[in-house]
């Protein structure tokens, strides 16, 4: 079987793309593909995102340096969404955090800082 057909982008062309480390398994980051930047990544084994926010390519680290080399990936069994298993250089978040995912929503719905402590709300 084939990636191109079992992918399935959404009605603007792009799919959840989900970072994780690959020794880890923490969560670092989410970014969107399109046919493009998964090419990229593909080719060059260093993740590339579409800025949804740019509206253009995004290599990670092309600013930071702090880019993720992917070591696997995988698709969902509803072929829409994208598992980056990569080895980061350096922090993942724009923030310095390690992963974008560093606040912690308690079930009483408040949110805290629960990172590498770098991140200032």
């Amino acid at each position: 079987m084939n990636l191109h057909e079992m992918i399935k982008f959404d009605d603007k062309g792009l799919i959840p793309a989900i970072v994780q480390h690959h020794e880890s398994g923490q969560v670092l980051m989410v970014g969107y593909m399109n046919t493009e930047s998964l090419a990229v990544t593909m080719h060059e084994r260093r993740a590339c995102f579409w800025s949804r926010s740019r509206e253009k390519l995004w290599r990670k680290g092309e600013s930071s340096g702090n880019v993720l080399h992917v070591k696997d990936m995988r698709i969902d069994c509803d072929g829409d969404a994208l598992l980056l298993k990569c080895d980061p250089v350096g922090p993942t978040c724009h923030t310095n955090e390690t992963s974008c995912f560093y606040r912690r929503v308690e079930f009483d719905g408040s949110v805290i800082l629960d990172g590498d402590g770098v991140a200032v709300e």
